[in-house]
């Protein structure tokens, strides 16, 4: 039943975000996705939710890593999906300005690492605690979130959604150009 619940929950809070976030500029595609890990990742992709990371997950050997794209080197995950920030988010203050239906087009970038870690990224890893407990990912003071149209390795889909989200380059400063094709 809870298993039930929560997938309906979800599908709800997605529809509703859909409407309550900014829309999509159109579709671009890239040509390179990152090479690197092959342990299993932990951090949570495009379609997870925002609550707290079990105890049975591993965490990946690197949270974040550097790849080419349509809008020039750009952070990643560990399984390559691309990482934005929300302009609206203030640096160092701890918290998300992303909450309600905004998650369901923006979930957070989790972690259940001690400590994060990357490969190419040159500005500073961390993490905030979300309401739900959980760590989200920040990079230069400023929560990662992805996007939930970016489905593959490369999309970046997010990028100037709305005048608010922008890739994050290596050094963890927003891309506010946009990628070619937009």
């Amino acid at each position: 039943m809870k298993k039930h619940l929560a997938t309906s929950l979800a599908a709800m809070a997605l529809m509703a975000g859909l409407a309550g976030c900014a829309g999509s500029p159109g579709t671009s595609t890239t040509t390179a996705a990152p090479g690197g890990s092959s342990a299993a990742p932990a951090v949570t992709g495009p379609a997870a939710t925002s609550a707290a990371p079990t105890a049975a997950t591993k965490a990946p050997a690197v949270d974040l890593m550097t790849a080419a794209s349509s809008a020039g080197r750009i952070v990643v995950d560990a399984k390559g999906m691309s990482l934005y920030f929300f302009a609206k988010d203030t640096k160092d203050s701890g918290t998300s300005a992303c909450t309600g239906a905004c998650l369901a087009s923006w979930p957070r970038a989790l972690t259940v690492a001690a400590k994060p870690s990357a490969d190419g990224v040159t500005g500073v890893l961390g993490t905030i605690t979300t309401p739900e407990g959980a760590k989200q990912l920040t990079l230069n003071g400023l929560p990662l979130y992805y996007y939930a149209k970016d489905k593959e390795p490369g999309d970046v889909m997010g990028q100037g959604v709305g005048g608010v989200w922008y890739l994050a380059d290596p050094a963890g400063e927003m891309i506010r150009t946009a990628a070619p094709g937009y």
